[in-house]
Order: C-alpha cells, then sequence, then structure tokens
C-alpha cells in the first residue's frame, strides 16, 4: 500500500524495497507483542497443546501450555505486508500460499484441541494430499507466468538443466517437504522459530540480489524482475518470529502448532524457489533437514530391521533422552543453523 503513496505523491524513501522491508519488520514485530499477551490470555482457555502421547516424559507438564500461536505471527506479518509491500505477481502467490497453509495448520490444529487428542487432528494422507494441491497451484502458476525454469546448484554460475513442467513436481515437492520439515523441528521451545529467522535472512540476501539487475549481473545470478519485492515478506515474517519468540522461549508461554509450521515451512519452501535456492537448503534449512532425515532414517530402520538408529526420532527427542536439556539441545541447534546459513551466504561469491 505504501508504495502506491509513492506513485501518488512522489514520496521518494518509499520507493526504496530496504526501507519498506524495515518497516514491515518493526510493524509485524510491534503487531505480534501487542496481540500476542490477549491471545495467550484466550488460548488458556480455549486452546491448549495436546501433548503427543510418546514424546519424552518431560513434555506431559505442557499440556496446559496455549497453541496456535501461529495466527498471530502469520496475521501480523499478512498486515503488515499488506501495508507496506507493492503488489506484483510474486507477492500475490506467496501471500496466497501462506494463508492456504495457515488454514491448513488451523484445521488440523482445531480438530486436535477439539478432540484433546494429536490423533483428532488431520490424518497424515489427507493433510499430505492438502498440502502437495496447494503447492502445486503455486508451482503451476509459475510456470505459466513464466517464472524462470532452470535449475541452478551452489557454487556454480550456469543452470545445469531447464525443468521445462517438471519444474512443476519438483517446486511442489519443496515446498511440501519444507512445510512438514518445520513442523517436524517444532517440538521444543523456540526451536522452529531461530532457524526459521536464519533460513529466511539468507533467503532475503539472495532475493534482493536476484530482484536487482545490477547486483544480479554482477554476481551472475540470473535477474527476475519483481522478484525482490519478496524481501519485504521475508523481513515481515523475521519481525513477527522475532516478537513470536519473546513468548516462545523457554519456558514457552505458547507454541505455533500447525497453524504456524506448515505456513513457515512452506514459505521457506517457496523462496528457496524463487531465489533459485532449492539445492542450496541443504544449507540454509540444515537443521529441518536434518530433523526430517532423523524421522525417516527411525521409520525406515524400523520397518526393515525392527531396530531404531535413534533412542526417539526427531532428533531433537534422541538429544532429551540422552538426558540434554531442552534449553541446550535448542541452543546448540541455533548454532549449527547459524553456521551452515552463513557457509549458505558464502556461495553469493564462491561460484
Amino acid at each position: 500500500m505504501l508504495y502506491y503513496f509513492y506513485e501518488l505523491f512522489h514520496i521518494n524513501i518509499l520507493h526504496y524495497i530496504t526501507f519498506r522491508a524495515i518497516l514491515a519488520f518493526f510493524l509485524s514485530f510491534i503487531i505480534t507483542l501487542a496481540v500476542m499477551p490477549k491471545f495467550i490470555k484466550w488460548a488458556k482457555s480455549k486452546a491448549t497443546q495436546p501433548i503427543f502421547e510418546l514424546a519424552p516424559d518431560n513434555h506431559k507438564e505442557k499440556d496446559s501450555t496455549p497453541t496456535m500461536g501461529g495466527l498471530v505471527f502469520t496475521a501480523a506479518s499478512v498486515v503488515s505486508i499488506l501495508i507496506t509491500a507493492k503488489f506484483n505477481k510474486y507477492v500475490l502467490l506467496a501471500l496466497f500460499m501462506v494463508i492456504y497453509f495457515a488454514v491448513l495448520g488451523f484445521i488440523d490444529d482445531f480438530r486436535k484441541i477439539k478432540g484433546s487428542s494429536n490423533k483428532a487432528g488431520l490424518s497424515a494422507k489427507a493433510k499430505f494430499i492438502l498440502q502437495w494441491i496447494g503447492a502445486l497451484i503455486i508451482s503451476y502458476l509459475l510456470v505459466k507466468i513464466g517464472f524462470d525454469t532452470n535449475l541452478y546448484i551452489p557454487f556454480y554460475k550456469e543452470p545445469i538443466v531447464d525443468m521445462g513442467y517438471f519444474a512443476i513436481v519438483f517446486w511442489a515437492f519443496i515446498i511440501v517437504a519444507m512445510s512438514n520439515a518445520v513442523n517436524l523441528t517444532d517440538g521444543l521451545d523456540g526451536l522452529a522459530s531461530v532457524p526459521s529467522i536464519f533460513s529466511l535472512f539468507t533467503l532475503g540476501i539472495f532475493l534482493y540480489i536476484i530482484g536487482n539487475y545490477k547486483f544480479s549481473s554482477y554476481l551472475f545470478y540470473p535477474f527476475e524482475l519483481g522478484v525482490g519485492e519478496l524481501t519485504i515478506i521475508v523481513f515481515a515474517f523475521i519481525g513477527s518470529l522475532l516478537g513470536f519468540l519473546w513468548y516462545n522461549a523457554n519456558p514457552a508461554e505458547i507454541f505455533m502448532g500447525d497453524s504456524g509450521s506448515l505456513p513457515l515451512g512452506a514459505l521457506v519452501g517457496f523462496l528457496a524457489v524463487m531465489s533459485k535456492n532449492e539445492i542450496l537448503l541443504v544449507f540454509i534449512a540444515f537443521v529441518f533437514i536434518l530433523e526430517t532425515v532423523s524421522v525417516i532414517l527411525q521409520v525406515g530402520s524400523y520397518k526393515t530391521r525392527k531396530k531404531r538408529v535413534f533412542k526417539m526420532a526427531p532428533i531433537h527427542h534422541h538429544f532429551e533422552e540422552l538426558g540434554w536439556k531442552e534449553n541446550k539441545i535448542t541452543i546448540r541447534f541455533w548454532i549449527i543453523a547459524l553456521i551452515t546459513n552463513l557457509i549458505a551466504i558464502l556461495s553469493i561469491k564462491i561460484r
């Protein structure tokens, strides 16, 4: 909205993505900080978190903690984006995707709360199908509006292959995989929030470069007109996540729930596609991928060998079973996420 004040009244400062991105950050941060206490007060009697039956024993004391905090930080982000962003095709697609996955997460959370059990939520199959439907729609629309279907790999300047229409399936896979990866990671206080902030910040750097003709030409990145506007979405979510972390830090006053983890993960996947960093996600989203791989290994090993690789999966529960304190696990995972994102940022010049 503010961008159009620039067009109407020639307020030059509103033309700059950097200015509007920082403004989006502060708006979403302030909105989240202001609204969250009221939401927590309401949710304590209406939306407490059903704890997974097989979770470690120390999680049982969290059964009175309210959930669905993701609704607040997602809504705060959307509001700040509507105020600060220029509504081009990429911004509109991102907003559609975030809202779609947030609604899906809300339905799942609502059913769990109403049924007082994790089993009462959407079935894994139903959730998976609905995620794929949303991701395929987004990916198809990207191809139809002419988004570059070339695949790039880290530390190499040229595209390795033009995926053509196969990009629809590949991009949808990235979005769904990341949505579920963040969902799996969201098991300890603050564990998903900070790695998400690091991932978004890294992706924001790439998006700004790709959306800027001079920077993209200098650094040998493909130029995509309008992609730089997605930087505003990045900073809006970083601001709201920091506001959420204020209340989600250990001991958490509220959890994000699927209402937050599903759209947040989908957004990371979508922005990786938009910044041509699908493969670089190995570094950008290392913690999320590690958590997902630990579950795949655990399930695969048990089904084929009747043996467990870890004491419990996802892997953060394994460390809990080893006797690590929750704060130690969370902070060490934050450190890992920071280091791997710095490696990802190095790839900007090492090409």
